[in-house]
């Protein structure tokens, strides 16, 4: 029988669905542990399959789900709720064998709205009327200083997985050229003008009126965009991180924003998380701040659970898993 470990309220929710799916009735959960306490030696001999709480929800549910996880001597699948799996544990489990599956594209739609939605704040000066309105003050944009032309700017997409490809197709939408930086050749479904493998970002980081990262994080992206990378980038021109803080150097692009090298930015991660109140980037007036919360969208326990229910029947029935992730 398949021994499930899992939170309470997780469990809850997924109940009656289970029971409903073929063979769901063999399903017998195991839950996480309270504060405090172990799981017993023969739960955790027992524990076949696993799903987590997301981390930033349930912290001290994940750090406990993980604790157990890590000493199941038989776990053989754990699903992700979410895509990034640049912590050392996920290492340590593909070492062991345990199979890992992710939601890769459930939450691809939210976070390119919201990457959108803060190119287009930038690049139509809202930042500017946002400070007008705390101010209580009636002041146009100054004659001369109008925000340019959206249409014909250049966006470069680093990382063109589920969410870089839906930011893609959205900035073409607006009219936007996009050139698409990936390390796998291009298939005819890119929604991109142009596709350079990532050891040439140099040679199209000249071209970015807009530099927008949505790569995940591995030994290759990290530090990727250095110094050297922001000084290639023209005069004024923009960054979008909804990836990972830790992607780009992020004491060089605060020297550039200040000094104007840079135009401007939406940031929705950081090198730290989160990010300090000391940090120069809650004041400086062209930097768009949020909290690493880009997916939010109220439909996003629906569309996780989709792909765990999923993965499960699949699972039940010997099938191949979605989303399997096969390296860290």
């Amino acid at each position: 029988m398949p021994v499930l470990l899992i939170m309470p309220s997780m469990y809850e929710r997924y109940a009656e669905a289970i029971a409903a799916m073929e063979g769901g009735e063999r399903v017998e959960p195991v839950f996480v542990p309270e504060p405090g306490e172990r799981l017993a030696p023969a739960d955790l001999d027992r524990l076949e399959i696993a799903t987590p709480p997301l981390p930033e929800s349930d912290p001290a549910g994940s750090r406990r789900f993980y604790g157990s996880a890590t000493r199941a001597p038989n776990l053989r699948w754990i699903h992700l709720p979410h895509v990034g799996i640049d912590d050392e544990v996920f290492g340590r489990l593909l070492e062991r064998g345990v199979r890992l599956t992710n939601v890769s594209g459930a939450m691809s739609e939210p976070i390119a709205w919201t990457a959108i939605g803060g190119l287009l704040q930038l690049a139509r000066g809202f930042p500017h009327w946002a400070e007008a309105q705390r101010r209580r003050e009636w002041t146009p944009q100054p004659h001369g200083g109008e925000p340019a032309d959206l249409r014909g700017q250049t966006a470069v997409v680093l990382g063109l997985g589920a969410i870089g490809s839906e930011i893609a197709r959205l900035a073409q939408a607006l009219r936007l050229h996009v050139i698409g930086v990936r390390r796998s050749p291009r298939r005819a479904d890119d929604p991109v003008d142009e596709l350079v493998p990532t050891s040439d970002l140099a040679s199209v980081l000249p071209r970015a009126d807009w530099l927008i990262l949505a790569a995940p994080l591995t030994a290759q992206t990290r530090g990727l965009i250095d110094e050297a990378s922001l000084d290639l980038l023209p005069p004024g021109a923009r960054i979008v991180n909804i990836a990972r803080g830790q992607i780009i150097d992020e004491r060089a692009m605060i020297e550039r924003l200040q000094d104007g090298r840079i135009g401007g930015a939406y940031l929705d991660v950081f090198e730290e998380e989160p990010l300090p109140a000391s940090s120069p980037l809650w004041s400086l007036p062209n930097v768009i701040v949020t909290p690493h919360n880009s997916e939010a969208v109220a439909s996003a326990d629906h569309r996780l659970d989709q792909y765990f229910l999923r993965n499960l029947q699949r699972w039940l029935r010997d099938e191949p898993l979605e989303n399997e992730v096969s390296e860290r």
